[in-house]
């Protein structure tokens, strides 16, 4: 994975630089590289917009100055962004997972999973929706999918015909599967070919229709269907699973969509490949620094505290995050500190505190 530049360096801006400095740096930028623009390099204006969107933004130009690119999920490779589906959004990614497995994954995205499909002879696209948990959608699951839907006749096998029955020529289109018809029109007699109605266009009629789905070559069925979920999933996502919708006789089935949602967590919010939860710790703790016991997706850690810590302080836990779809390097957990001011102070505690606010102005504390 090429080493991502400084997003200082790339705005060509000081790490000191006013919000109204970098966003005057990003429109420069972007108006140099722009893709459209004659001489434009839409890689540079892809960099210099991922620097923007990060440096524009306090609380993550907070992260990336203490914790670089990991601070801010840009671990993943995959491009400029570190995003390998950068550009289509959460509501735009769709996987081909093929027949479930996760061999075409990456094919709709660079240019594998456009194969040329019929359009005739094809059964209908389904879509369904998953549900996931915070923690499937970080780590992964097998989700077990109940549909009814039309696929191919368990009795003649798409055939139409009764089992020990031929498909004979239709005799009214003698095979062609086209019937000429003849309009009369202000501008005279016009002859038009049209599908045969007797074969709806397919040239044979059996000589005894199925006497479980009447020569239409397909039922009615209840279908259960395994999709493998991957580490790393967001929410809106799409899967595509080839050949697993509506079947028709004797072509190819459509496919079915899958569109996740994913339950959001009580504790714990999701920024790429970043894991965030906040912690709350006492003010005496804060100042003296203290042990804490941390809640992450993969159970509980105990994490130090240092004295002196303020509140918004940010801690990283690396690879405690999430994972990337690509490599299955797992991003931080980024914990934020909040210090609680005590309130209802007894006199006894109130005593304390003056004491100390007195030690403060007299040096005691140098």
């Amino acid at each position: 994975m090429a080493t991502q530049r400084d997003y200082y360096e790339v705005l060509g801006i000081k790490k000191d630089a006013s919000a109204d400095e970098i966003k005057k740096a990003f429109r420069k930028a972007a108006v140099k590289h722009h893709p459209d623009k004659e001489g434009g390099d839409e890689t540079k204006f892809k960099e210099a917009s991922e620097a923007y969107e990060v440096l524009k933004d306090s609380t993550k130009r907070q992260r990336y100055d203490q914790f670089g690119h990991a601070g801010v999920g840009g671990a993943s490779g995959g491009g400029a962004g570190g995003n390998p589906f950068e550009g289509f959004g959460a509501q735009g990614m769709h996987f081909d997972f093929g027949d479930g497995g996760l061999g075409d994954l990456f094919g709709s995205f660079f240019g594998g999973g456009q194969q040329q499909r019929r359009t005739e002879d094809m059964g209908r696209d389904l879509q369904t929706e998953v549900t996931l948990t915070f923690e499937e959608a970080v780590f992964g699951v097998e989700k077990v999918i109940h549909l009814t839907m039309n696929d191919v006749c368990s009795h003649c096998k798409g055939n139409r015909a009764e089992p020990g029955y031929e498909l004979k020529t239709c005799d009214v289109c003698k095979g062609a599967g086209q019937v000429v018809q003849q309009m009369n029109t202000v501008f005279g007699a016009i002859q038009q070919a049209v599908v045969c109605r007797n074969c709806d266009g397919r040239g044979k009629i059996p000589e005894k229709p199925c006497s479980v789905c009447k020569a239409s070559g397909v039922e009615r069925v209840k279908q259960e269907i395994t999709i493998k979920i991957p580490a790393g999933i967001d929410d809106g996502a799409v899967i595509r699973l080839r050949e697993h919708g509506e079947a028709v006789a004797n072509g190819n089935k459509g496919d079915l969509y899958v569109q996740l949602n994913v339950k959001p967590h009580k504790h714990f919010t999701r920024e790429g490949d970043l894991i965030l939860s906040n912690q709350h710790i006492e003010m005496i703790d804060a100042a003296l620094g203290t042990e804490i016991q941390v809640e992450t997706v993969d159970g509980p850690m105990k994490m130090k505290v240092p004295a002196g810590t303020q509140s918004g302080t940010d801690f990283k836990l690396s690879g405690h995050g999430v994972p990337h779809i690509r490599d299955k390097n797992r991003g931080a957990h980024i914990v934020t500190i909040l210090v609680d001011t005590p309130t209802n102070l007894t006199k006894e505690q109130k005593a304390v505190l003056e004491d100390l606010k007195t030690n403060k102005k007299h040096g005691f504390f140098g």
